[in-house]
């Protein structure tokens, strides 16, 4: 895989296809919050698909700059589609490479299936796929009970992951107002057209209810399993391939 920054600060990793294509498909992939970068497996498989596959870090995580959730991570996406206008030069060698998409899809699970979705919102993104998305921020305090005692969620990013997520804890209580990087805020937004969403009944973190209950006000098609738990995007894509690329490409 290659890497190469947007916007000075976001580190990116990528690969143009494995396969030319008459059109230029450029996939881009968001992570989860917390975890750990590991969509190679993923970004080749999507390459070997035809796509340019782009696997950003969002500022302020990982090994990209800045401060996270200093501004809501869909627009680190969006700065990456910005860069996709100029040569793309990868930083070990030098190589440059040039990419003129005729489409963008962004393809997101959990926290990252919210940053598809705030995308969609950008006329620039074709489609998104949401895997077991956080629609609502409403749901934080149960969730955080999930994951850890420790009262302060800040805190304990820091204690679990080190510098992987450079963040003062008054960024992360901005979600509990229910406007910062909420899709449920922007419900009235959302084109259904754009947006396919998967999600399990069984999820343990984020509840089904409130995924359904999104789907129902935006109108966005929701594949419900029955089983599953927080699905892994990488199963989701590769299980569900031939009715994702289908959606994508209509």
């Amino acid at each position: 895989m290659y890497r190469t920054r947007f916007a000075k600060e976001i580190v990116c990793e990528f690969l143009p296809p494995a396969r030319p294509r008459k059109k230029q498909r450029v996939i881009i992939l968001c992570d989860g919050m917390p975890g750990i970068p590991r969509k190679k497996p993923l970004v080749q498989y999507l390459s070997q698909k035809g796509y340019w596959v782009f696997y950003p870090r969002y500022r302020g995580a990982w090994e990209s700059d800045g401060e996270f959730l200093k501004r809501s991570p869909h627009e680190d996406v969006l700065d990456v589609i910005s860069g996709l206008s100029k040569p793309i030069t990868e930083v070990a060698f030098r190589q440059k490479f040039e990419v003129m998409p005729d489409e963008v899809f962004v393809i997101g699970g959990s926290f990252g299936g919210v940053v598809a979705l705030l995308c969609s919102l950008d006329p620039r993104v074709k489609r998104v796929i949401a895997n077991c998305p956080v629609v609502d921020w409403s749901i934080l305090e149960d969730e955080e009970k999930k994951e850890t005692s420790n009262p302060s969620y800040a805190t304990y990013l820091r204690e679990a992951f080190g510098n992987a997520y450079r963040m003062p804890a008054r960024n992360w209580n901005k979600l509990y107002g229910g406007k910062f990087f909420n899709p449920m805020h922007h419900a009235d937004e959302i084109d259904p057209a754009k947006v396919l969403m998967f999600h399990a009944k069984d999820d343990p973190y984020v509840p089904s209810w409130s995924v359904e209950k999104f789907a129902k006000r935006t109108g966005v098609k929701l594949k419900l399993l029955a089983r599953g738990g927080h699905l892994k995007t990488e199963w989701v894509v590769q299980k569900y391939w031939r009715e994702i690329e289908k959606f994508l490409e209509s």
